[in-house]
């Protein structure tokens, strides 16, 4: 009885939680959770949310413990994995995230696979294996055809092989793919500059500040567009 009715307040409090976090209030959300653990210390949700909230406070050391907890407690899974590999990528342990994506794709499958290999290539960009990396946002393309940020990525590396008119199809798959990636709106934006099309790169410019208006560097690109073209 005493086990029942710590299940259920555990639910209860768990499901305080998540609506907490569905109106945006973070900070109730993760004292519900944590409140939760009071009562079942072992609930791989509470510890899974704790840890996803410290990550995208900039704290992926903190968040780093929740994911080894739940290894620990033999939760061993894809996303486990991917999530430490990306705390590690974070802190700048290169080396330990390429390995925990690679225990990653041991236990993936075609609905997680992709985010996987474009994880592998995001850290392959930062170490400077281009070649790594450029593989890697193609298997993730293999894998899922709808991967905008791989699309975007890859356009990026063409540029750096001066592969102009690759990058900008890859940038077009990428809008096409997910209109709202305002980085794909942007890298389309310097591209369609240099290539001469301002016309474009006015259009594009806009519709990443659409999505994104506080990016300082398309502001300053659209003022810098909007003042050439007051001029004509």
């Amino acid at each position: 009885a005493v086990v029942s009715t710590q299940s259920a307040i555990t639910a209860g409090i768990v499901g305080c939680a998540r609506v907490f976090e569905g109106i945006g209030d973070q900070p109730k959300s993760i004292q519900a959770y944590r409140q939760s653990l009071v009562y079942d210390a072992s609930c791989v949700e509470a510890i899974a949310c704790i840890g996803t909230q410290h990550f995208y406070s900039d704290m992926p050391e903190i968040a780093l413990r929740s994911f080894r907890r739940l290894l620990q407690m033999g939760v061993v899974n894809t996303e486990v994995y991917n999530n430490i590999g990306l705390c590690c990528y974070h802190a700048q342990q290169f080396d330990m995230a390429i390995t925990c994506f690679e225990r990653a794709l041991e236990f993936s499958d075609k609905t997680n696979c992709a985010d996987v290999w474009y994880n592998i290539g995001t850290v392959a960009v930062s170490t400077g294996d281009l070649t790594l990396a450029e593989h890697a946002f193609q298997l993730a393309l293999i894998m899922d055809n709808n991967h905008a940020e791989a699309y975007n990525n890859l356009a990026v590396l063409m540029i750096r092989q001066d592969k102009a008119e690759r990058a900008r199809a890859y940038y077009l798959s990428a809008i096409a793919t997910n209109p709202d990636l305002y980085e794909a709106h942007y890298n389309m934006s310097i591209l369609s500059q240099q290539l001469g099309d301002l016309n474009t790169a006015f259009k594009e410019i806009r519709k990443a500040l659409e999505i994104f208006p506080d990016h300082v560097d398309s502001k300053n690109i659209y003022d810098n567009l909007k003042q050439y073209f007051t001029m004509l």
